[in-house]
């Protein structure tokens, strides 16, 4: 006992050394920032990434699927995206599509084939795609034609979506049916046998639904290969990401505010989160890794298909934003119903998002215009409301309050920077600014990169 006390004491006299670092308390990893439509789609947010997407070392897509539709101009080259994140045409840059995105692999392999034709190359090897992504399948986009058919024979109106499959895929999925990335990877003859489920399920609520299963399955194998090197766990990719060395992470969102599941004019809405929630449940990133959000809005008001839209200009004004800006869905074709830029809207969209900067694009469509209007109050029966009412009829009814400028008459497509701008038009900005309590980051006058003036 005089042994075991004589060791005790000699080992508090001289405690064991501790060899582990102390951990640093503000090692939270790399911020990733973050850019949302902040009205109803076609914003130009193509733009603003493709812009920040030179100097970034990661693009990634979280929500939405082939239904999105960026234009990006590079060298006089027009490049059209609708899954790629747009971030691909940077060689330097790797682009992820992140689990939130739904894929329908013939349109990614379609939309990476006709881009490289037009000097997109490599591409597939700067893409890697979550094993957790869910599948958008030919019968998905089939049951999405079927669904505005019936629509509008039940009820005289459908919600106008792009037919890609987006809604019954993300149907699927909260129901449990759906098929990922890593099933498909997975053992093939367990595949066939839920894809043939899914099938059936699918046919007994739409009777005239005809599908080739086996061709499908023929067909998804092939795709299955050519995918097979994209794929990584997208929670650890981005977890490495953020905590590995210092990098430059962004995310494009797909959509807008407008057009949430959960903040959107619903139901005329898509199908997933397009709000900045939206990056870290499509992505597996915390709250606390989002650093910048920028909003993008044009200097007007646009909206593809039906749904409330209380600045909405059914005249000449509508008429002449439309030709001018030539107001046509990428995606679908369809012309875009034009209005003037809704301040009520934007504010909204700055509640749930918490911008850090707004980008303002298409400035210059509003040149030849002798006086513009900004919707910066609703009303219901002469009194203002103090929100966005989310029930449609009470949006129908609305009265929009006006501030009312005076155009400023003149070409600003060759301005480079803030001082190129006529006072009128910067005026007409710094009250969007002061209005909505957020600092436009950048205005842009025209198509290409060269044509988005950053004020800081």
């Amino acid at each position: 006992t005089l042994e075991i006390r004589a060791s005790y004491n000699k080992s508090c006299n001289n405690p064991p050394v501790a060899t582990g670092l102390k951990r640093s308390r503000n090692d939270t990893g790399n911020k990733v920032t973050v850019v949302l439509g902040a009205q109803w789609g076609d914003e130009g947010k193509g733009k603003v990434v493709d812009l920040l997407a030179t100097e970034a070392d990661l693009v990634c897509r979280c929500q939405g699927g082939n239904n999105a539709g960026h234009t990006v101009v590079v060298e006089g080259k027009e490049y059209d995206f609708h899954l790629l994140p747009s971030g691909i045409i940077n060689s330097k840059s790797i682009s992820l599509i992140g689990n939130g995105v739904v894929i329908h692999l013939p349109g990614l392999f379609e939309e990476g084939d006709k881009n490289e034709k037009k000097g997109l190359k490599g591409w597939d090897k700067r893409l890697i795609v979550s094993d957790r992504a869910h599948l958008v399948f030919d019968f998905h986009q089939v049951v999405d034609g079927l669904q505005e058919t019936q629509r509008q024979a039940q009820e005289g109106i459908n919600i106008g979506t792009t037919k890609k499959g987006i809604g019954p895929t993300y149907s699927s999925k909260a129901s449990r049916t759906g098929l990922r990335v890593c099933d498909l990877l997975g053992d093939f003859k367990d595949f066939s046998a839920r894809f043939k489920n899914l099938v059936k399920q699918y046919q007994s609520m739409y009777p005239t639904l005809t599908v080739d299963a086996e061709d499908q399955l023929k067909k998804l194998k092939e795709y299955a290969e050519r995918l097979r090197p994209m794929v990584r766990d997208g929670v650890y990719y981005m977890y490495e990401a953020i905590h590995g060395s210092q990098k430059k992470i962004l995310v494009e969102g797909a959509n807008a505010a407008l057009l949430d599941i959960d903040f959107g004019t619903y139901p005329f809405v898509t199908s997933s989160n397009c709000t900045v929630g939206g990056a870290c449940t499509g992505l597996g990133i915390p709250p606390l890794n989002i650093g910048d959000v920028f909003g993008v809005s044009k200097a007007y008001t646009t909206r593809v298909g039906i749904g409330a839209f209380p600045t909405e200009q059914v005249n000449a004004v509508g008429e002449l934003l439309q030709t001018r800006g030539h107001e046509i869905g990428v995606t679908t074709g369809r012309k875009r119903r034009c209005g003037w830029l809704d301040l009520v809207i934007l504010k909204y969209a700055h509640m749930i998002n918490g911008f850090s900067a707004i980008a303002l694009t298409k400035l210059d469509i509003l040149d030849v215009l002798d006086e513009i209007k900004v919707g910066v109050a609703y009303k219901i029966n002469g009194k203002r409301i103090p929100h966005f009412p989310a029930n449609l009829e009470v949006l129908q009814k609305v009265e929009v309050e006006y501030e009312t400028f005076p155009g400023w008459k003149s070409d600003t497509a060759a301005a480079r920077k803030w001082n190129d701008l006529p006072p009128k038009a910067q005026n007409y900005i710094r009250f969007i600014e002061n209005h909505i309590g957020v600092p436009i980051k950048w205005v842009g006058v025209g198509k290409s990169r060269e044509c988005m003036i950053q004020m800081f």
